[in-house]
């Protein structure tokens, strides 16, 4: 399924149970938005490369330029805006537990 911009989504209801091949590309794009939220707005292929190998992931350059191609032009925080619902229906998040009630001092 394609966003309003007909950039393909990278999550759905669909694709929450995604097969390895959809839950690799997600570091990829992982790591852009973290070069986003770092304040690069357009992060290159060596900016990618230098978050995953920081994390100890093995790159796979193609998917670095999937990622730089399918990204070109586009604006991170607008895409996530309009796939929002699309990354809700998968779960994940949530309301942690309930607070504990005050009890007594501890001994």
């Amino acid at each position: 399924q394609a966003l309003s911009d007909g950039t393909p989504s990278v999550a759905s209801s669909e694709g929450c149970g995604a097969p390895q091949s959809g839950a690799m590309a997600m570091k990829y794009l992982g790591a852009y938005l973290m070069a986003v939220i770092g304040g690069n707005d357009s992060p290159s292929e060596k900016d990618i490369t230098a978050i995953l190998e920081a994390g100890g992931i093995e790159v796979e350059a193609s998917m670095v330029a999937s990622v730089i191609e399918r990204m070109s032009g586009k604006q991170a925080h607008k895409l996530i805006a309009e796939g929002h619902g699309k990354f809700a229906a998968c779960g994940g998040g949530g309301g942690g537990g309930g607070v504990g009630g005050g009890g007594g001092a501890a001994p």
